[in-house]
């Protein structure tokens, strides 16, 4: 028997307020088509009054939790992946922790931008495989529109704000079971190097303010086919699996050029990859549970499928993780 980390649930959630490309050429210069033809983006959602990272973090994290079954009070760990953090501090974690009513446990915030969600997973199946605890919420949340400049039409048009989370725990499984859940291999980088190409122009330590963001989306979406290609080998090789067996990959929605780039590198069929970039946008860290949760709840993944999840943000930060649910 080994200890590895089982998804119980999942969970999501958007702000109320959905914005269509139309409603977006009335705010900037832009139109459906060139937003369309570009991105393969037709609407995302925008957080509201009332409406923060910490507070879509705390409903996807309810509906995450009912769907797992277990009581929220059983929760030992939250791990929560973002760049829009409610406050500097305390970490956006410890605002849902005690939403939940589960405090005591550990708590903490992840900052790897589009990657967080998984830099947050791989953080949470390490500490759960030491036994640090037992059950965990991993999550990604973001309000994005809070750090867009809304004059560029080159980035505003391309995110959105949402929230995805899953219940994981630490199970004891037969390793020598092919069918045996829990997350099979992960691999993360980053390289600093290329920080300029997408980034926030400001922040506490430099200027005192939260900064806009900024990037180079022709050297952005050059740098994501190629690493997260790369990432996707690395995980397979680790995992003894080949592209062939996944049953569905669960990208980060960054664009749909790079979805369908990065699954032509490998020789992925596009009817294996999960696409929600079109209704949501790009929600950064919360791409990869929200695109995960919806393929969940309209029956696409099942117990027992072959997931790869995987995600590249600024900085460069990008990862790959394989988990049978």
């Amino acid at each position: 028997m080994t200890l590895r980390s089982v998804i119980r649930g999942s969970g999501s959630a958007l702000p109320v307020r959905a914005v269509s490309n139309a409603e977006m050429a009335t705010m900037v210069e832009t139109t459906d088509e060139w937003i369309v033809e570009r991105t393969g983006i037709r609407n995302r959602h925008i957080a509201g009054e009332g409406e923060t990272t910490a507070t879509l973090a705390t409903e996807a994290c309810r509906k995450a939790i009912e769907a797992a079954g277990i009581d929220a009070t059983s929760i030992d760990l939250i791990v929560l992946g973002t760049c829009s953090p409610d406050q500097t501090f305390p970490a956006t974690a410890t605002i849902v922790q005690n939403a939940l009513g589960c405090r005591g446990g550990i708590a903490f915030d992840v900052a790897a931008v589009c990657s967080g969600f998984l830099y947050a997973f791989a953080t949470a199946d390490a500490l759960l495989r030491t036994g640090a605890a037992k059950r965990a919420l991993v999550i990604g949340a973001e309000t994005m529109s809070r750090l867009l400049d809304w004059d560029d039409r080159t980035t505003c048009v391309l995110f959105g704000d949402g929230a995805g989370a899953v219940v994981l725990e630490a199970v004891d499984v037969d390793e020598s079971d092919p069918m045996a859940p829990g997350i099979l291999a992960t691999r993360l980088h980053a390289d600093g190097a290329h920080g300029d190409l997408l980034h926030m122009d400001g922040g506490p330590s430099t200027t005192g303010t939260i900064g806009k963001l900024r990037m180079k989306g022709r050297e952005v979406f050059r740098h994501a086919v190629v690493n997260l290609a790369a990432v996707l080998e690395e995980v397979l090789v680790a995992s003894g699996y080949k592209a062939d067996d996944i049953d569905w990959v669960v990208p980060h929605q960054a664009n749909a050029r790079i979805l369908d780039a990065t699954a032509r590198k490998l020789g992925l069929p596009e009817e294996k990859v999960i696409i929600t970039v079109d209704r949501h946008a790009n929600t950064s860290a919360a791409s990869v549970p929200l695109a995960f949760d919806t393929a969940v709840r309209d029956g696409r993944i099942k117990p027992g499928d072959l997931v790869m999840f995987e995600a590249m943000g600024g900085g460069f930060t990008w990862g790959a993780s394989l988990v049978r649910v």
